[in-house]
Parts: C-alpha cells; structure tokens; sequence
C-alpha cells in the first residue's frame, strides 16, 4: 500500500471496512450466535459481533466528533437488537454508520489517537484491521479457513507494529518488551514485507531491516498478520523460525493486544 499518498490509502482502509464487514456478515447468516470463539477465549459469535459492532460505532462517534484528547467514556448508543438473530444486520448498520463517519472527515484532520499518526485516517486503518481480525475469529469458530488480501495482511502488519509501542494503556505486556539491543525481522514470503524492531533498556521501536537480525521469522503476510494478533502460534507449520526463540516467545508473549 502507498503510505506516501494519504488520500489514497484513506480510500482503501475505507472500502476495506465496508468489504471486511460484508464478509463477516455472510459468515454469520445462518450460524449458531452460541458457539464459542476459540481465537477469543470465553467469548461466543454473539460477543464477537457485538463487539466488533461496537468498536466500529464508538470509532465512528470519535471521527464525527473529531476528538481532540483522550476520551473520558466509550459509551456510544448500539441500538442492539433484542434478538440474535438480528445481529447480522446490526452489525452491516454499524459499517454503514462507519462509512457516514468516513465521509464526514478529511483523512488528514488532526486527531487524538493513541497510536502513532495524530490524524482521523489512524481511525480507519484502525477500523480496518479490528474488523479483519474478528471476521478471521468467526471463520475459525466455524471450522472455515480465512482468505486475507496479502496486500492489506502486510498493510495491517504494519499497522500493528508501528502502533504496538504506544498500546501499553491497555496491553500493560508491551511494557515487558525491553532489551539491550536485540532485533527480531518479520518477513513476507509472498509481498516482500520486512520489518525489523529492536529492543532496547527504553522499550522498542522498528528500525531498517538488514540481515543479521537475532530471529527471524518468515511466512506469508496473511500467516505473520494471524501470528500478530495471536491467532496462529508460533510453532505452526505455517512460519520458518530462525535465531534465538527464547526471543520470539517472549516477544510472542507481551505483544498482544
């Protein structure tokens, strides 16, 4: 994806939203709301809809509102239906009330964010790979394999790393993920994806890939995009490990959020 041109991956982060959520909708047609998540622990298909449901409406509220410091509140109305079986269109509605939103901001309007880029279009790239997640969570939950854009699996790798140093708030793990300069590299096999973070005594940040990293792991985007977010594990057939894996799990351990 071009980051140099803000205005076109705005557009894309956009239509994504709205093309994730369809598909995630099509999944939920016709499926038992009851049946657990195993990608989120303790959780049911109808807590997975609600929430991504949720985040995509609180998000939404955020860009109309433009919001210029942390909010004090999450609350937002769901107008959740009384009955399961009408989550499936709920959850289009909150795409639909997201693309509003969308449509109400520049992409490049300053912003509170907790992550890295201070502007409305961290929202939707944010959006974005929240929504992609939780539709690969209910595809599992259903025995179904997921299909992921390796375009937008690297953007979203991306994503998660560039933001992953400011995540602390919530995901008090990341604070364990401190070091004396060690360096692990995330390569896609399939888009050329490659990143390299170091740790240091301060905490940790990405830096220009070079060889000589001390563990790497390679595999295709969507596979690395799954590995962040927790839903594969590092050991799966899926990744080529190289290096020092006391490294990757502990990286693996405290990089969830």
């Amino acid at each position: 994806m071009d980051h140099a041109d803000p205005a076109s991956a705005f557009a894309t982060h956009r239509d994504a939203v709205a093309a994730e959520t369809a598909r995630f909708v099509q999944v939920l047609r016709g499926a038992d709301l009851t049946a657990p998540v195993p990608t989120c622990p303790g959780w049911t298909l109808a807590d997975l809809v609600r929430h991504t449901g949720s985040v995509q409406r609180w998000f939404a509220a955020l860009l109309r509102k433009r919001v210029q410091e942390r909010p004090l509140s999450r609350e937002v109305e769901l107008r959740l239906p009384e009955d399961e079986d009408g989550y499936a269109d709920w959850l289009a509605d909150s795409a639909a009330e997201a693309a509003s939103a969308f449509e109400s901001v520049a992409p490049d309007a300053p912003m509170w964010a907790w992550g890295a880029d201070q502007h409305a279009r961290f929202w939707v790239r944010r959006m974005l790979f929240e929504t992609l997640v939780h539709r690969a969570d209910a595809e599992l939950a259903l025995g179904l394999a997921p299909v992921i854009d390796p375009g937008l699996a690297t953007d979203g790798i991306d994503e998660f790393l560039v933001n992953l140093p400011f995540a602390a708030p919530f995901a008090p793990g990341v604070a364990e993920l401190r070091g004396t300069g060690e360096t692990l590299r995330f390569r896609c096999t399939d888009t050329g994806g490659d990143w390299t973070v170091r740790l240091r005594p301060d905490g940790f940040g990405l830096e220009a890939s070079a060889a000589g990293a001390d563990a790497t792991v390679r595999g295709s985007a969507a596979d690395l995009l799954l590995l962040a977010y927790g839903r594969l594990r590092l050991d799966a057939p899926a990744f080529e490990v190289e290096g020092d894996e006391d490294l990757l799990a502990r990286w693996v351990t405290h990089s969830k959020f």
